[in-house]
Order: C-alpha cells, then sequence, then structure tokens
C-alpha cells in the first residue's frame, strides 16, 4: 500500500522568498512609510489599562449604568479605598468618553 494521504497534499506548495522585507524570526518589519508612536500614546494605553483593571475589580462594586469616576467617588463613600491612581486618570481625561466609560458602555455610532 502506499503512503497514508494527509490534509495538506490538497494544497500546493509555496516556496518562500527571501528578501529585503523578510526579517529573522521574532523581529516586526518597519514599514518606510510608518510614523513612530508617540510616547504620549503609550501612557494612554497603560492609562486605558489601569482603568479596565479597575472596571473588573468586584470589590468595589458594579460598574453598568454609571461612569468610572460615580463608581469610583461611591467606593470612596462606602470606604472601599478605590485606588488614588484611577481618580487622577479620570480627572485628566473628563472630556475623552473612552476613558470616563466602562468596558461595557455602548458608545453611539
Amino acid at each position: 500500500m502506499g503512503r497514508k494521504r494527509l490534509i495538506t497534499d490538497s494544497y500546493p506548495v509555496g516556496k518562500r522568498r527571501a528578501g529585503p522585507t523578510r526579517n529573522s524570526k521574532g523581529e516586526l518589519a518597519v514599514d518606510p512609510g510608518e510614523t513612530p508612536q508617540s510616547p504620549g500614546r503609550d501612557v494612554d494605553l497603560t492609562e486605558l489599562a489601569l482603568l479596565r483593571q479597575f472596571d473588573l475589580a468586584w470589590q468595589y462594586g458594579p460598574c453598568t449604568g454609571i461612569t468610572r469616576l460615580q463608581r469610583w467617588h461611591r467606593a470612596e463613600e462606602m470606604g472601599l479605598d478605590p485606588p488614588p491612581e484611577v481618580h487622577q486618570v479620570l480627572q485628566t481625561h473628563q472630556g475623552d468618553p473612552r476613558f470616563q466609560y466602562s468596558l461595557w458602555h455602548i458608545y453611539p455610532l
């Protein structure tokens, strides 16, 4: 009997071309027209990650139907010691809905 057929037998084999756009394993290719990210964007992502952790922390009570700042104040009034870093981030980004509303808030299109 012959060799057992594999699913990969039905697909054509293509050879990879090594060229200037190809990098070694584990490196990301940088597009020449791409502008580097500003440090402010990294700070925003770090702050949003902090707020996401605050949203997921059950010890500060439910977060649906209220803003993050309202939840922070409620937790403070109840003596639950919410993180002061969260309050600081919320105060610095008061007009931005990405920062004010929880993960489960539905934004209008």
